[in-house]
């Protein structure tokens, strides 16, 4: 059970993050839009609004891919849950989240150890204008990171949604 700061705060951050991926879509369609419009009508373009869109593609990824782990709405592949006692669907959850969880943590450490050549490099690249490409690429770690640990929070928690038990199946009239 959850202290009603503790909910209140969950769905303050929740609400947040919502609203961060709705506004990141709605910039990514107005410069394509934009950029579209611009092109065919008038011969012209944004010159930053292609490499912009480009890092706003992997943060809005990223971040779609942390509220479908939060919300347990990630692809799994949940066919033998339904044939399973409801011990062994705990058991079941806890080592495929726990897979899941060190697989985003290995990819969180890499994505670090990534981050760090890039920004040690002698010549830096830039993702767009002279923002240099290791401050957008902060979210790659920092995303696999929270997936790492949402994962494992969810491998104890309750799932977000029971599958059925298939232990008899009768046919309909």
């Amino acid at each position: 059970m959850t202290s009603p700061t503790l909910g209140s705060t969950i769905e303050w951050l929740r609400r947040i993050e919502d609203w961060l991926l709705a506004i990141l879509v709605l910039i990514l369609v107005v410069l394509a839009g934009g950029q579209i419009i611009l092109r065919d009508f008038f011969h012209t373009g944004i010159s930053w609004a292609d490499p912009l869109m480009r890092q706003l593609v992997l943060w809005t990824g990223m971040l779609g891919a942390l509220a479908a782990v939060r919300d347990e709405k990630h692809i799994a592949l949940d066919v033998l849950q339904r044939f399973l006692s409801p011990l062994l669907q705990k058991i079941a959850r806890i080592v495929t989240f726990g897979f899941c969880a060190a697989i985003c943590a290995a990819l969180a450490w890499y994505s670090y150890v990534m981050l760090g050549v890039d920004y040690a490099s002698a010549t830096p690249s830039s993702a767009f204008a002279s923002l240099p490409a290791w401050i957008p690429e902060t979210i790659l770690p920092a995303g696999f990171g929270l997936m790492a640990l949402r994962f494992v929070l969810r491998a104890f928690a309750p799932p977000a949604h029971t599958p059925p038990l298939m232990h008899s199946i009768e046919p309909s009239p």
